[in-house]
């Protein structure tokens, strides 16, 4: 039997943490961060390396990792969490390049980070195959290819059928795009290890503690307030439930499903021993893992975005997204047929209107964030840590030169204008992966690129 919810299979695996005591009445701190998932964390562990002895508080709703950093699909990915092209608006193809190198070494410095802390979390620095499974697929993988090297992603390389199944035995492979910049890792196992350090650190993490409002140099909770110089949000997916922040970022919805232990029979049909990340060129694409138990954990979008910006609580996911996310793995694996889902779950991802991810401090009010990752937030979020790290201390450094600082995006439009566009874009988008996987449609529907205009996503 299928379990659903219970906010991940990640947690599953390892057990839910002990909660540490909530925020009991209003206190000072020189720094204080609202959420304590990867950008959170991320930033006080680096504040903290490099002023020992600043005052830092995290406040948390939850729990330490309870939102997309238990969640996600285990993808530390250098692939930028925005539009190289919109980028380059305000700092040229140079800056691009700068963001692209910056994320290359992010996913380096997030393995090594782990090592030096002694965070075990199952990380493999095995690489990520997209791989074209329908004729329509193939141009696309090649003008992305190409786009990508264009904007300084110099390492991605182009395989044919013969070696995309070298690699990974997807049916129907036709090709594959191949970067050696990306690891797999276990998620709850890293944000939980990562929540420990920064503990160990002297940083205060004030957990079932949620903050209600935030104004310069002020985070409110209703057991108290903290007052600091510095204010960082850090809630992602979650920053709609904030006072004056419901357009700022959509809470994008994404759903998991984990198989039983596969047997070596049906690993010897698949391949896959390398532990790359999978990807694939459909319109409302995939994401998969081969766990360290030899699972698979395939994820997508299931139902994208809940009327007025809504996150759930528990994780679990509709009973049609399973099936939608079995069907896929099962056109990918037909080995997998027989194979149980044991588990699934969904969490929220954060959105700006134009796509690209943020980070911004104000001296002047001392309020900050960093966020809007778009899915790619496992790496771009350390990336954020260090880079809040340094506005923070009023350095001027490569890292606050970056294209993504100090971004300035619209908000999202009012309800329900927000929700029939995001629900209808992604209709669009299954509609037309439909007529090109399931149908045979040689080229690239143009369902998918109405939903692309009304996206704005490139």
């Amino acid at each position: 039997m299928t379990v659903n919810g219970g906010v991940s299979f990640w947690y599953r695996e390892i057990g839910l943490p002990t909660r540490r005591p909530p925020l009991e009445r209003s206190i000072t701190a020189d720094v204080c961060i609202v959420g304590a998932g990867y950008t959170g964390l991320w930033t006080a562990y680096y504040l903290k390396k490099a002023d020992p002895g600043l005052d830092i508080v995290v406040l948390e709703r939850k729990f330490a990792g309870f939102g997309g950093s238990g969640r996600n699909g285990g993808w530390l990915t250098a692939a930028l969490a925005g539009s190289p092209r919109r980028f380059a608006k305000t700092h040229g193809r140079d800056g691009v390049y700068a963001l692209q190198r910056a994320m290359n070494d992010t996913v380096d410095e997030v393995v090594q980070v782990a090592r030096t802390e002694g965070i075990d979390a199952d990380i493999v620095k095995g690489g990520i195959l997209r791989v074209a499974h329908a004729p329509s697929h193939l141009p696309r993988l090649v003008s992305g290819v190409r786009t990508a090297r264009s904007w300084g992603d110099d390492d991605l390389e182009l395989l044919d059928a013969a070696r995309t199944t070298a690699r990974i035995r997807v049916d129907g492979a036709l090709g594959a795009s191949f970067s050696p910049h990306c690891a797999r890792v276990q998620p709850a196992k890293l944000v939980q290890g990562l929540a420990r350090v920064v503990e160990d650190l002297g940083v205060r993490i004030y957990e079932s503690t949620p903050v209600t409002d935030i104004v310069p140099h002020e985070a409110r909770t209703p057991y108290g307030t903290v007052r600091a110089k510095f204010v960082l949000r850090a809630t992602e997916g979650f920053t709609a439930g904030l006072s004056g922040e419901r357009r700022t970022w959509l809470p994008m919805n994404s759903s998991l499903i984990v198989t039983e232990r596969l047997p070596e029979r049906v690993w010897g049909e698949i391949g896959w021993e390398g532990r790359e990340l999978l990807g694939d060129m459909s319109h409302a694409y995939i994401y998969a893992q081969r766990t360290a138990d030899d699972r698979i954990a395939i994820g997508g979008r299931g139902v994208p975005y809940r009327f007025g910006s809504r996150t759930d609580d528990d994780g679990r996911t509709h009973a049609a997204t399973v099936r939608a996310l079995r069907d896929a793995l099962v056109r990918l694996f037909p080995a997998v047929r027989d194979a149980a889902v044991e588990h699934a779950w969904c969490g929220v991802l954060g959105v700006p209107r134009d796509w690209c991810s943020t980070a911004v401090l104000d001296q002047r009010t001392g309020l900050g964030w960093a966020g809007g990752y778009v899915g790619h937030g496992v790496a771009t979020t350390n990336l954020a840590g260090r880079t809040l790290r340094d506005l923070v201390l009023g350095a001027d450094t490569e890292l606050t030169r970056l294209p993504w600082v100090g971004r300035k995006v619209r908000k999202w439009e009012p309800e329900p204008l927000r929700w029939i566009g995001v629900r209808g874009m992604y209709a669009a988008y299954r509609a037309a992966d439909r007529a090109e996987i399931v149908e045979g449609r040689p080229t690239t529907s143009p369902i998918a690129k109405v939903a692309d205009m009304v996206a704005r996503r490139h």
